[in-house]
């Protein structure tokens, strides 16, 4: 793999930012049984925006999270991608333990709070700082999700209108 061209500058000024607006709208996870993963996204409270079928080789299952611009798509003939091979999803919430209890309670099963701090260490970040709290949890054919707290975003985290 070449690395030319990349950087390890972290730097929020961006001097090339592209002018035409880009949002990521759906992502494809690959699942094994496309009902069995709608009734859990939408168990979870996750809103339905369509569900269609183009034959007995194609259909197409779109929810999105509660609030999300971004969505997901699971489907038949959609990827070919394995099941279960899409890790580390990240879901923004503003209070981690609250979001961790509605999960459980709609039936995900969510890992403990934990940071990092030279790998995870468990519990809450101990000075409860922004991006610095997670918990995981997979859907039923183990695509994996991260919950990450963020209760204030850093300087250049957010795009100016």
């Amino acid at each position: 793999m070449s690395t030319t061209g990349a950087s390890t500058d972290v730097s929020t000024e961006n001097a090339d930012v592209g002018t035409i607006d880009m949002k990521l709208e759906v992502v494809t996870l690959p699942v094994s049984d496309v009902d069995r993963s709608k009734c859990f996204y939408q168990g979870l409270g996750w809103r339905l925006d369509a569900d269609i079928v183009r034959g007995a080789n194609f259909r197409v299952v779109q929810l999105t999270p509660p609030r999300s611009n971004a969505s997901i798509a699971i489907g038949k003939g959609i990827t070919t991608a394995e099941p279960g091979s899409v890790q580390r999803l990240e879901l923004v919430v503003s209070e981690i333990e609250a979001a961790r209890r509605d999960l459980i309670a709609r039936g995900a099963e969510v890992s403990e709070l934990f940071h990092l701090d030279g790998g995870p260490v468990p519990g809450p970040d101990p000075e409860r700082r922004s991006y610095n709290t997670y918990a995981t949890f997979s859907d039923p054919d183990g695509n994996g999700w991260l919950l990450q707290e963020v209760t204030s975003r850093l300087p250049g985290r957010e795009w100016e209108d």
